[in-house]
């Protein structure tokens, strides 16, 4: 068996747990992050199950560089393994290959590219909007001259700026903050890019179909 057969074996067999353990992480995050009157207990919990996790997340990028036989080439063509693995708060976006593993194995028909294209753009939007949030929250409570200081504010302001809105009525003041705002800003600006062009193209092509059938006038 190649290497290409069994690294394609081990995303199909390794996906839906691990985007399981994603969301399981993300809750643990949420939870150190939200309720400010955790038990130490509960809180070396959650940091326990979180650095678990983010251990099996390097294991299994490990796995998948070792299976492609790239070497160095796999770091940058397979860049959102790279990022999950840094970042692992984003690693629920990998639901593009998840949907594709599960249609697999179902056997059942795939949404058209367009659907698809705006699907995974509209659910990366709200994982995007709800991590960001919750990083910046993080980051900016407390601080001195700070104007986010509720987890609302931290999501109506991850709300404009993923939108490319940006009130201005908060913003982030520590260093932490504003680099995870520059990042949600290239994020936001890239899947609404994806979306209006998408639905743009569908909506030509439709035009372009119904033109087609429609009979010569005479």
């Amino acid at each position: 068996m190649d290497d290409d057969s069994r690294a394609v074996r081990w995303e199909q067999r390794t996906e839906f747990p691990l985007f399981l353990a994603a969301l399981i992480y993300l809750a643990a995050y949420a939870t150190r992050v939200l309720d400010t009157d955790l038990p130490p207990f509960w809180q070396h919990v959650c940091l326990s199950v979180m650095i678990g996790l983010w251990l099996v997340f390097a294991a299994d990028y490990a796995v998948r560089w070792r299976l492609s036989g790239q070497g160095l080439r796999f770091v940058p063509t397979h860049v959102l393994h790279t990022v999950v693995v840094l970042l692992p708060l984003l690693r629920p976006l990998r639901i593009v290959p998840l949907y594709e593993a599960v249609q697999r194995r179902s056997g059942q028909p795939r949404l058209s590219l367009y659907a698809r294209v705006i699907s995974y753009a509209g659910l990366s939007t709200l994982l995007l909007g709800f991590t960001g949030a919750l990083a910046v929250y993080e980051q900016e409570r407390g601080a001195p001259g700070a104007t986010m200081r509720t987890f609302g504010d931290a999501v109506w302001w991850a709300a404009s700026t993923l939108t490319t809105v940006g009130y201005g009525d908060i913003t982030p003041v520590t260093a932490a903050g504003r680099v995870i705002a520059t990042g949600m800003m290239a994020g936001g600006l890239a899947l609404l890019g994806a979306v209006t062009g998408s639905f743009s193209s569908w909506l030509m092509q439709t035009f372009t179909r119904e033109g087609d059938e429609r009979p010569p006038g005479r």
